[in-house]
C-alpha cells in the first residue's frame, strides 16, 4: 500500500518560516540535480535564513561580555575542550575547568557497567562542584555532561529503550516522538545529565552504511518533522517550559551529509550538489533550529572531500551566518583529527572553521588545550574566534540555566529512580514498537495468530533483548549483554508467551526450531547482530551473506508442513528473497527496543480471534529488489521490491510473489585490495605492538619496545619498511581500521592476500600471518617455513588463501585487522607490498592451510 504522494512544499511546516523563504526551506521531490557546477564554486543562497525561535536578550548578550573580560585565555580555551569521563579525573575538572565533557557508549561511572543512578548523579555532583571552585582555575563557570542517549537513556541499566528511530520513521508519528524524547529527557534528568547528543537526522541515501537505523527515512520530509518534535520534546516549546526543569539542551547531528556518503561508507564523502545537500541532507536542520536546538554537532564525513570539521563555509558562512543559528557548534569523537595537517591533540584549522567544542575523548585532551592556548598567544588562532566560540557555550548555559539551577543532585527530578523504566514510560515505548512494525507479506491472512493454537517460538531473536536492541545499548556496540542487563524489560518470546497462556494456547520456546508436539505455527525471529557506525558497513545487502542458517531453520519448517511467520531483526531493509519465500507471513520489526511484548499485542490476535492492534507501520525506507540496489523514492528509475510507503494492514491482500527471484546478480569485477604500496592505503593503518602497548607508526623510523620499523628505498625513495623484532618479548606488526570492512567478496572469489618481503638472518620457528576480526577473532598460519625456504636477501611473494583464514576462524564480513605479522623470536623482514587480490588477479603458491 503507498501512501499518497504528498508534495512536501505543500504541507504546513511545524514552525513558521518567513513566506519568502518558505519554498526554499522545504524539500522539493525530484532526484538528485545533475549540475556542472565546479566543487569548489558555492551559493549561498540555496541556504534559508531562518527565523529561529530564541530570540538573544541584550541582557543575557551583557551578561556574558561581562563575564567574559574577567576570563583568561586559559579559561576560555577550557570552555572549548570536551574529554571523556575516562580520560579525565574530578581532580582536573577543579583544575581546568572544562566547558563539558561525555561519556561515550559503554563509558560508566566508576567503569563500571552496573553503576547505579546514585553512581551517575554522584560523578555529575563531583563534576559540577569541581567546575564551579574557583580555587585552582579561578572559574566558577558550571560545566555541562553530554551523552548519547540516542533511544532513550541508553547507557544506564534498567532505562527505558525505544524503537531506534528506523522503526520511529516507519511509524510516520511526530507527536509520538516528541513524547518519546519528553520521556528520554526526565530520565536523563535523573542521571544529573544536562545534555544529550541526538536528535540524529542523517537522511539515508545508501543502506550499506552502518548507522542506517539512526535515520527515521531516506526521505527528508519525516526527518524535518521528527527533528522539530524530538527537538521539542527534548528541550521543551520555545515559549513554554524551554529548557526547564524536566529539560535537556538537545544536538541536531551530524552536520551535514552524514547519510549520503559514497558507497554508505562511514566517515566518507559525501559527493551531492549543494542544493542536494540542503534540499535532501539539511532538512532535519531546518526543522531542528526553527524548534530551537542549542547545539549542532559536526559531521566526520567530507563534502567533495573536505572534512566537515575544517569546513569554514558550511560551519560558519552557512550554518551560523546563513541559517542564523547562535548555539555553538561541538566536534565528534576526535573528528578535528581527522582534518589533513591536523592531529587529534593539534588542530586549529577546526577553530578557525567554526568549531566552537572539541570532542576530545582520549589523553589528547591536555596537548590540545596547551596548542590550542599557543596558537591564540602566537596569531594562529585569532582571539575573536575564540570570543565567539565561548559567547555561544556561554549563551546556551546561560539559556538551560545552569548558572541559576540547583547543582545536579539537588534538581527537582534527581535521584528520582523511579522513573527510569517507570510502567508509564514503558507503556509508550510499547505503543511505539506496537506502531512501527511494517507487514510485508501475509499469505491467506494467517495473521493476527489465534492465541489458542499451537504455537512454536524460535530463532536467535525470540528470547534476546540485546539483540531486539541493536547498538548503543548499554555498550556502545550493544554487544555482550543478556536480559538480565535488561531489568523490567520484555523479549519478543515474552510477550507471545504471556498473550498465548492468557487464551489458553500452549507455546514452546527453541533456539533451533527442534519442538516436542508440532505445532500450528511456527514464529521465527532472526536478523542481524548489535552493531554501531562503521562497525555495520557492508558492500551489499544480501542478509546472512554465506551463512544461511535461519534460512535452512525457515525451509525446515516449511518442509515439516508447519506454517511459517517471520519476525525480521535489522537496522536497515535487506535482500531477503529467499527469506520471504520461505515464510507464509514476514514482518520487519526493526529494532524495537527493551519493549519486545509490544510485536505480540500487533501480531497476535484476541482470545475470540479477533484483532487486538492492526498493523500501522510503512516503510519510510524503499525495499531493495536486489543485493546490489541502492534505491530512493523519487530516482528516476524507481523499481524496487516494495516501494516507500508500503504496509500491509490486516484484511488487505498480500501482494508478494511466493517465487521471488533467489538469483544474486552479476557483481562487478573485483580488483586487488591495496594495503601497502610504498605506505599503507587508507583506511589501513600501520601499527607496531609489543607485549600489551601499541603504539601507531607516524614517522619513518619508530620503535615500540620489542620492534621498531623504518623506511628504506627499493624502487623509489623510501617506498618500503623494514620490520626488527629484537626477540624480548611477542611483537607484531599490523595494518588496522577503526572500523571493519567486509571482505565476504574477496572470499567468495577465492582470493589471497599476498604480501611481498624480504628476509634477513635466521627465522624463529614461530611467525604466524593473519587477519583479526575483533576480541577473540581471528585466523592465522605459521609462515615460518615458507620464511626459511625464501633465498635471503631477495623480494619473494608470499600469500596466503583467505578461505584459509575463515577456517581458522576468521569472520571476513568484520576484518579490522587486514593483516599482521607476528613473532617471538628474533626477525629482520622487510614489506614492499600487501594486497588482497582475486582469483581472476596474479596467483602465487599459498602457504599451506594448516
Amino acid at each position: 500500500m503507498m501512501l499518497p504522494a504528498k508534495p512536501f512544499y505543500l504541507k504546513p511546516l511545524l514552525l513558521a518560516v518567513s513566506s519568502s523563504l518558505l519554498l526554499a526551506a522545504c524539500y522539493k521531490h525530484a532526484p538528485e540535480p545533475a549540475t556542472n557546477q565546479p566543487q569548489n564554486a558555492t551559493d549561498i543562497s540555496i541556504w534559508p535564513q531562518l527565523t529561529l525561535p530564541i530570540a538573544q536578550d541584550s541582557a543575557t548578550e551583557q551578561g556574558i561580555t561581562k563575564l567574559m573580560a574577567g576570563m583568561t585565555l586559559a579559561q576560555k580555551i577550557a570552555q572549548m575542550i570536551q574529554p571523556e569521563i575516562r580520560d579525565i579525573t574530578v581532580a582536573d575538572m577543579r583544575k581546568y575547568g572544562f566547558g563539558s565533557y561525555l561519556n561515550g557508549g559503554g563509558a560508566f561511572p566508576n567503569d563500571d557497567k552496573y553503576a547505579t543512578p546514585a553512581d551517575w548523579i554522584a560523578l555529575a555532583e563531583s563534576m559540577y562542584q569541581a567546575s564551579i571552585d574557583n580555587s585552582l582555575d579561578g572559574s566558577s563557570i558550571p560545566t555541562m555532561w553530554g551523552t548519547d542517549a540516542v533511544h532513550g537513556h541508553n547507557n544506564v541499566l534498567g532505562a527505558t529503550l525505544f524503537p531506534h528511530n528506523i522503526g520511529l520513521g516507519a511509524a510516520h508519528n511526530p507527536q509520538l516522538i516528541e513524547e518519546i524524547a519528553k520521556i528520554t529527557a526526565r530520565e536523563v534528568m535523573v542521571t544529573g545529565i544536562d545534555w544529550v547528543f541526538a536528535p540524529t537526522v542523517a537522511v539515508v541515501r545508501d543502506d550499506r552504511w552502518g548507522r542506517t537505523y539512526e535515520g527515521y527515512s531516506e526521505d527528508p520530509e519525516i526527518v524535518h518533522d521528527y527533528a522539530a518534535a524530538i527537538v521539542t520534546g527534548l528541550q521543551g516549546a520555545a515559549d513554554k517550559d524551554f529548557l526547564g526543569a524536566e529539560r535537556v539542551i538537545s544536538t541536531v547531528k551530524h552536520f551535514v551529509g552524514d547519510g549520503g556518503t559514497v558507497g554508505g561508507d562511514d566517515q566518507g564523502d559525501t559527493i551531492a550538489t549543494e542544493q542536494a545537500l540542503f534540499s535532501i541532507h539539511a532538512q532535519g536542520y531546518v526543522g531542528g533550529l526553527q524548534a530551537g536546538a542549542q547545539s549542532v554537532m559536526a559531521s566526520f564525513n567530507s563534502w567533495h572531500g573536505e572534512k566537515i570539521h575544517g569546513h569554514k563555509y558550511l560551519l560558519t558562512d552557512v550554518l551560523k551566518d546563513r541559517m542564523g543559528f547562535d548555539g555553538f557548534i561541538v566536534g565528534d569523537w576526535n573528528g578535528h583529527g581527522q582534518i589533513p595537517g591536523c592531529s587529534n591533540d593539534n588542530c586549529p584549522h577546526a577553530a578557525l572553521a567554526g568549531l566552537d567544542m572539541f570532542m576530545v575523548p582520549t589523553p589528547a585532551w591536555k596537548p590540545l588545550y596547551e596548542n590550542l592556548i599557543a596558537q591564540v598567544e602566537s596569531g594562529v588562532i585569532p582571539i575573536s574566534r575564540v570570543d565567539d566560540a565561548v559567547r555561544r557555550i556561554l549563551r546556551v548555559k546561560l539559556r538551560a540555566g545552569l548558572f541559576d539551577k540547583p547543582s545536579p543532585a539537588n534538581r527537582p527530578l534527581s535521584g528520582k529512580t523511579e522513573l527510569i523504566g517507570s510502567a508509564e514510560h514503558r507503556a509508550v515505548a510499547r505503543q511505539a514498537v506496537q506502531q512501527s512494525l511494517v507487514l510485508l507479506k501475509n499469505n491467506n491472512t494467517l495473521l493476527p495468530l489465534n492465541p489458542k493454537q499451537r504455537i512454536l517460538v524460535t530463532g536467535e531473536g525470540a528470547d534476546n533483548i540485546g539483540m531486539q536492541s541493536g547498538g548503543w545499548t548499554i555498550s556502545w556496540q550493544g554487544t555482550g549483554n543478556s536480559n538480565s542487563d535488561f531489568p523490567g524489560g520484555s523479549s519478543i518470546y515474552a510477550g507471545i508467551q504471556q498473550a498465548v497462556i492468557a487464551a489458553g494456547g500452549s507455546v514452546e520456546l527453541s533456539t533451533d526450531g527442534r519442538y516436542q508436539s508440532k505445532p500450528d505455527v511456527a514464529i521465527v525471529v532472526f536478523g542481524e547482530q548489535p552493531y554501531a557506525e562503521g562497525n555495520g558497513d557492508l558492500d551489499n545487502l544480501e542478509f546472512q551473506r554465506g551463512n544461511k542458517t535461519d534460512l535452512a531453520l525457515l525451509q525446515q519448517l516449511k518442509a515439516d508442513g508447519i506454517k511459517v511467520v517471520a519476525l525480521f531483526i535489522s537496522g536497515r531493509p535487506l535482500w531477503v528473497n529467499p527469506e520471504l519465500n520461505a515464510s507464509d507471513a514476514f514482518v520487519a520489526v526493526w529494532l524495537p527496543g527493551s519493549e519486545g511484548a509490544g510485536v505480540a499485542d500487533v501480531i497476535m490476535a484476541q482470545a475470540d480471534g479477533s484483532v487486538n492492534l492492526d498493523f500501522r507501520g510503512k516503510l519510510s525506507f524503499s525495499w531493495p529488489a536486489t543485493a546490489q540496489q541502492q534505491v530512493n523514492r523519487h530516482d528516476t528509475d524507481y523499481q524496487p521490491l516494495l516501494p516507500y510507503g508500503f504496509g500491509l494492514r490486516y484484511g488487505e491482500a498480500s501482494t508478494l510473489s511466493n517465487a521471488l527471484s533467489e538469483q544474486i546478480e552479476q557483481r562487478n569485477q573485483l580488483t586487488d585490495l591495496v594495503i601497502f604500496e610504498r605506505a599503507p592505503r587508507s583506511p589501513w593503518q600501520l601499527q607496531l605492538q609489543s607485549g600489551n602497548d601499541t603504539a601507531m607508526v607516524t614517522s619513518s623510523i619508530q620503535q615500540l619496545a620489542a620492534i621498531s620499523s623504518r623506511t628504506f628505498d627499493k624502487d623509489v625513495q623510501e617506498d618500503a619498511r623494514r620490520f626488527e623484532f629484537d626477540g624480548s618479548s611477542n611483537a607484531t606488526l599490523s595494518f588496522i581500521s577503526p572500523f571493519p570492512r567486509d571482505l565476504r567478496a574477496y572470499a567468495e572469489a577465492d582470493s589471497q592476500l599476498t604480501v611481498l618481503v624480504k628476509r634477513q638472518g635466521n627465522v624463529p620457528a614461530n611467525v604466524t600471518l593473519g587477519m583479526g576480526c575483533g576480541d577473540n577473532c581471528s585466523g592465522e598460519v605459521n609462515i615460518s617455513s615458507a620464511l626459511a625456504a625464501m633465498q635471503e636477501n631477495q623480494w619473494q611473494p608470499l600469500a596466503v588463501n583467505l578461505r584459509c583464514l575463515q577456517q581458522q576462524g576468521m569472520n571476513v564480513s568484520q576484518v579490522f585487522k587486514v593483516l599482521s605479522i607476528q613473532s617471538s623470536g628474533e626477525l629482520n623482514l622487510s614489506l614492499a607490498d600487501a594486497r588482497i587480490s582475486p582469483a581472476n588477479n596474479e596467483r602465487h603458491t599459498a602457504v599451506a592451510c594448516q
